[in-house]
């Protein structure tokens, strides 16, 4: 059995082109108990590469997270897969705003100990005992309420290009990093405020919300689907759009506009700019915002250095990466010292 990629991420690139036919970008997740981990691993995989699936999907005890892209042709039969599987029928799928055929490159399902790396020590408290889910219209009405708090709970590199109006974007690398931060600065709040959190696709909210629930927040809450189900229901039911600029994927697209607000700047020049990129010098690859201008000036890189490096032939080039990794600075999203106009963290 065939139970990993045969083509790189070229090879499955000219086969996109070549067809010529249209994908779909959906994510979706499922808490629920996992037995056997790798062996339903290898039956998604199976099935999944069986339908020109591609995309990102971690498997664990405690659930599925998946972001993806499956030909438009094979939806329905991808759908009737999912539903064939009974923690998976009928689950909730995130299809994005903004399509694009190459969103994911290669099909990788892979087993992890947590579908999102929390920190949580899961067996302390009730993980099931979850916030009140708000789909868009309660979302816009709470925003509204002053004793409502509204807080972000992804990290800085997201919401940097976007979010919501009057939010609080904690300055924070991590999912992981953010949960007792937030906790400590808001627990004067505990009682009387109600807590309302949004993310992505809503799967960081879902651990969230019954931990700030077990850490005494009384009133919790969350945005049913995240900002892409939101933009969605804004889109289909005309309300008021109250999200401001980009929101940030885990994807070749980086990000899908849900307004034309471009809220940050280019990391390099400080003109305005929401354009995620990773350093073109593989030994780099940090990931940062910058704007044409400074691309072509930089031959998309983050750094002089970098630059000189990115100028050399592939075999020079791989010399001096070999043995060496800076695969550190990649999770710096943007605080690496040879920007001038990075976001700062502020602790």
């Amino acid at each position: 059995m065939q139970l990993y990629n045969t083509l790189s991420a070229k090879e499955r690139e000219a086969l996109i082109e070549e067809a010529g036919k249209e994908r779909l970008t959906i994510s979706f997740y499922k808490y629920a108990h996992i037995g056997n981990t790798k062996i339903f691993r290898n039956h998604l995989f199976l099935e999944w590469d069986a339908l020109e699936v591609l995309g990102r999907i971690y498997i664990a005890h405690e659930g599925i997270n998946a972001q993806l892209s499956v030909p438009a042709e094979n939806f329905e039969l991808f759908k009737a897969q999912l539903d064939s599987i009974s923690f998976l029928k009928d689950v909730r799928l995130n299809i994005a705003i903004e399509q694009n055929n190459k969103s994911f490159l290669k099909l990788k399902v892979k087993v992890r100990k947590k579908i999102v790396a929390d920190g949580l020590n899961d067996k302390t408290f009730d993980v099931t005992n979850k916030g009140i889910h708000v789909g868009a219209e309660s979302f816009n009405e709470l925003i509204e309420d002053p004793d409502t708090i509204l807080v972000d709970m992804r990290n800085h590199y997201e919401s940097e290009i976007g979010h919501f109006k009057n939010a609080i974007t904690p300055d924070l690398d991590t999912f992981r990093d953010s949960l007792d931060v937030i906790e400590k600065e808001l627990s004067e709040f505990k009682e009387d405020k109600k807590l309302l959190m949004y993310c992505t696709g809503g799967i960081r909210c879902e651990k969230a919300s019954a931990y700030y629930k077990h850490k005494g927040f009384k009133k919790v809450y969350q945005l049913e689907g995240g900002i892409i189900e939101y933009a969605r229901q804004v889109k289909s039911k005309g309300l008021e759009n109250k999200f401001l600029g980009k929101n940030f994927v885990f994807d070749h697209r980086r990000g899908e506009r849900i307004t034309d607000d471009v809220i940050a700047q280019c990391h390099q020049c400080g003109e305005p700019c929401d354009t995620h990129v990773n350093c073109a010098n593989e030994a780099c690859h940090l990931l940062f915002i910058q704007c044409d201008a400074c691309a072509e000036k930089m031959d998309q890189c983050c750094s002089d250095q970098c630059k000189e490096i990115h100028g050399l032939p592939e075999e020079d080039q791989k010399k001096l990466r070999k043995g060496k990794s800076d695969s550190n600075k990649i999770f710096k999203k943007g605080r690496s010292e040879v920007l001038t106009y990075k976001k700062t963290a502020s602790r």
